[in-house]
């Protein structure tokens, strides 16, 4: 007998093994087979603040029974190009399908762009192909390795499950808020690469796409900076910041449309201090705080995306003479600061022109406004929030010291950004302190810019077989060709191109 439990409580000091006796205490009888299906903190009652599970347990051992999954009996020659979320995803599901894809990488392994992003970090000499934008990994591989999403979709339940499989820690399977961490992401790639390898798929990293060419109105052939290669699908997993490939695209034929994004600033407070405002006094006994912000005090939605409780504010560079902004931490979330995006909604119209590309436009235009003004070599400007808030040069930290490791300079944020974006901000902070005490601290430390936060363009797929509108053959996939928004959704839809290229061959 199998049975699930909700709404069991546990305190914060207690163990979890107390849950154990209270599923026996509930079935009666030894309790043989246990599993934690989520689990979430209530911190709505500071002075009582409890762990909500729910679980499912049973009187007799169980094993659930493996997936299984009809292979493709002729396999066709399938290529990804991008070894982020959604390509690694995408070829592990090919595998599943009998598939054995060839994913080719502008990056590096993930172990030696590691190397070459705190070689950045340190010395300022950025590589254009290596970097936390491109190589093994994708962009989600340097930072908090959030894996809860807005999306609904099966899929996600999946995309999880597999994270587990390859190494992430056991809880990111049950908790409400999962994040695997920067550090054991790196782990995770590494093995679900050994996995591919070992299942007959073929990974090639430092090789570019740079052309692809169309016979009758179907992928025939892709050309790198390796040379030619024939295939039957190309899979275009090449995450949000490969310019220089939507160019190409673009001029091939490939559809294309502007979408909206964000853009905005990291804002960086103590982690103390965003857990004494969410937790109350005895935040130290918990894990490390986050908080989730929206306002619409202006005509403009402003939010908070990507906060990283206990990190770092990074570099994010991927072309030259440009400051990208991101967050990181590890998975103990140990660090002295907490920080996240502050950013405000870009329409089109504030793009310079109906040209697909003009989103990319915008966002190089705030990037080297920001390296200019900061003095170049890569510093990222910076200002207090309250000079920011009332007109002010800043001249000095206080509790709050910026974490970016590649320098900053005071600089005032209307010297960067459009009025529009400066005027929302300063409507949305003080909201946003009134429902979390301090986020609008004076002292606490703005750093632009925050540009990368999606796609400016989406490549136009059918919505039934998921190819490139008028295509054959090219698949548009994940958050680089605007079909996704985060690690969790970006696999998802990995998978889901993946489950459209099998399909296709039965």
């Amino acid at each position: 007998m199998r049975r699930t439990f909700t709404g069991l409580t546990l305190r914060p000091h207690q163990k979890e093994s107390a849950l154990v006796k209270l599923c026996e205490r509930k079935l009666h009888a030894p309790c043989r087979y246990f599993k934690i299906l989520k689990k979430s903190l209530d911190a709505r009652d500071k002075s009582d603040i409890r762990w909500v599970y729910s679980v499912e347990c049973g009187t007799e051992p169980y094993t659930p029974p493996p997936r299984t999954f009809e292979r493709v009996e002729h396999a066709p020659r399938v290529i990804v190009a991008g070894a982020g979320p959604a390509g690694l995803f995408c070829a592990l599901r090919l595998i599943d399908y009998g598939i054995a894809p060839v994913i080719i990488e502008r990056g590096r392994r993930v172990e030696e762009r590691a190397a070459d992003i705190r070689k950045f970090f340190e010395t300022g000499v950025l590589d254009t192909a290596s970097n936390v934008q491109f190589g093994e990994g994708g962009a989600g591989a340097f930072s908090d390795g959030k894996l809860n999403t807005q999306t609904n979709d099966a899929r996600n339940r999946d995309v999880i499950d597999t994270f587990v499989r390859f190494g992430a820690p056991a809880e990111v399977g049950y908790l409400g808020k999962p994040h695997v961490g920067s550090d054991n992401l790196k782990k995770v790639v590494a093995a679900m690469r050994a996995h591919i390898i070992a299942c007959g798929g073929e990974i090639s990293y430092s090789e570019t796409l740079t052309d692809v060419h169309v016979r009758d109105g179907r992928i025939e052939e892709i050309v790198t900076t390796r040379g030619t290669r024939a295939c039957d699908a190309l899979v275009l997993a090449i995450g949000h910041s490969a310019r220089d490939t939507f160019e190409m695209l673009l001029s091939r034929g490939l559809v294309m449309e502007q979408k909206e994004f964000a853009v905005g600033v990291r804002i960086e407070h103590l982690q103390a201090a965003i857990g004494r405002a969410q937790y109350g006094a005895g935040y130290a006994a918990l894990p490390a705080a986050d908080y989730k912000l929206v306002s619409h005090a202006s005509e403009r939605a402003v939010f908070t995306f990507c906060m990283c409780p206990g990190g770092v504010v990074i570099p994010a560079a991927s072309e030259e003479g440009g400051v990208v902004t991101n967050g990181m931490s590890d998975f103990a979330r140990d660090g002295r600061n907490a920080n996240s995006a502050l950013v405000v909604q870009v329409r089109r119209s504030d793009f310079a022109s109906e040209h697909p590309l003009a989103g990319v436009a915008f966002q190089r235009k705030l990037e080297r406004a920001a390296f200019r003004a900061a003095g170049g070599g890569y510093k990222a400007p910076v200002q207090l929030t309250g000079d920011f808030l009332a007109d002010k040069e800043s001249y000095y930290f206080g509790e709050v010291k910026p974490t970016y490791a590649a320098g900053t300079s005071f600089v005032p944020m209307q010297a960067i950004f459009p009025r529009a974006i400066t005027d929302a901000m300063k409507a949305a902070l003080p909201e946003m302190d009134a429902r979390l005490a301090g986020f609008a601290a004076y002292e606490s430390v703005l750093t632009g810019v925050e540009s990368r936060t999606s796609s400016p363009v989406r490549i136009v797929r059918d919505g039934k077989t998921l190819q490139a509108a008028g295509i054959a053959g090219i698949y548009p996939c994940g958050e680089g060709c605007g079909y996704a928004g985060g690690i969790t959704s970006a696999a998802a839809d990995g998978i889901r191109v993946a489950e459209a290229i099998a399909d296709g061959c039965r």
